[in-house]
């Protein structure tokens, strides 16, 4: 548990961001209410009274500095991740801590990968991008698919949504991501990433039942496509989007999730389905649970939480497959998901 130890969050006051502070009390940690948008930021203060609140800016390196002045790590909740990722891991590097962020953006992450993974080591801390639903989630599954292999010829990650009800979040950060590689899709084939304008394939994909087959649309860029050969040796990583959620995202008019219970949580429920082949023989993982943002907030605390009290695997810039013991860390998070490992 959080024994009371201080973690800022910087968007705390945005859709994800306000289940990650609710998420950070519940396991005895003092949230540190940050981000862009002081009145957002107070307004949320209300309803968690007690709390700290330090707006700061990506561009004022002394108000991030004061935000983070005294945590133990930071939770950077606040895209596009294109322009925040960079100035808070400078802020957490500063400050040595830990940084962790929920980016989904393909981009954000292959830069904080790439630009920071010998600072992070050279300092002795720790960073993970991508340590949410998307990303993290499958990074993970994937990882506890592989058991003892070390390598595989194949991964595929599908995604089983009943609907995809975007917040305004996630719009923004997809438009910076697709303008970033001019409206090409990535996919990871050959042992590279690969950009292409092709149409997406559509195919069917045997999700288990009670969910059954479904048609999906193939080569659909996710963060997993980063995540999974940032550190596992697999050649093809494929992603696949259940259609009616593809719907709803490149949709104008899908409004954003609406909460049906006191915790907040939409009614919109997910599968994820995790294959990986290795000569032949093949390995699944599969996760089930509800609400695609609400899964992310105890996917990033108990990240948090196995930092901060020394159960990683590796310092320096790493996914969470990578710094984190998967199929334990999976179980860990069985109030929140059901797990099955075939």
């Amino acid at each position: 548990m959080g024994s009371g130890q201080t973690v800022t969050v910087f968007g705390a006051s945005g859709h994800t961001g306000r289940f990650v502070v609710a998420e950070l009390r519940k396991r005895g940690f003092v949230p540190v209410l940050s981000g862009r948008d002081a009145d957002k930021l107070k307004e949320l203060a209300v309803s968690q009274p007690g709390l700290d609140v330090r707006p700061a800016s990506v561009d004022d390196p002394a108000s991030l500095d004061h935000a983070l002045s005294g945590a133990a790590a930071v939770i950077n909740c606040a895209g596009p991740f294109a322009t925040t990722a960079a100035p808070v891991i400078e802020a957490a590097l500063r400050a040595g801590i830990p940084y962790v962020d929920v980016a989904a953006e393909i981009e954000a992450n292959i830069d904080t990968l790439t630009h920071f993974a010998e600072r992070a080591r050279a300092a002795g801390t720790v960073i993970v991008p991508a340590m949410a639903f998307y990303g993290g989630l499958g990074d993970l599954l994937a990882t506890a698919a592989m058991g003892d292999w070390t390598a595989a010829d194949e991964a595929h990650i599908a995604y089983g949504l009943s609907g995809w009800h975007p917040t305004a979040g996630t719009r923004a950060a997809g438009a910076v991501s697709r303008e970033r590689r001019g409206d090409r899709r990535i996919r990871f084939t050959k042992g590279r990433l690969e950009y292409s304008q092709e149409a997406l394939p559509s195919l069917e994909w045997p999700f288990p039942e009670p969910m059954g087959p479904r048609a999906v649309l193939g080569e659909f860029s996710m963060a997993d496509v980063v995540t999974v050969p940032s550190h596992l040796a697999v050649p093809e990583v494929s992603t696949y989007m259940t259609v009616e959620a593809a719907k709803d995202l490149s949709a104008p008019d899908t409004p954003a999730p609406s909460a049906v219970d006191e915790d907040g949580r939409s009614a919109q429920t997910f599968l994820v389905d995790v294959v990986v082949r290795s000569q032949g023989t093949e390995r699944r993982a599969v996760a089930r649970g509800r609400d695609i943002y609400a899964i992310t907030a105890p996917l990033v605390v108990e990240a948090v939480d196995r930092i901060l009290t020394g159960r990683t695997r590796t310092v320096g810039v790493a996914s969470a497959g990578e710094i984190f013991d998967a199929p334990d860390f999976l179980r860990a998070l069985s109030a929140h998901l059901s797990l099955e490992l075939r």
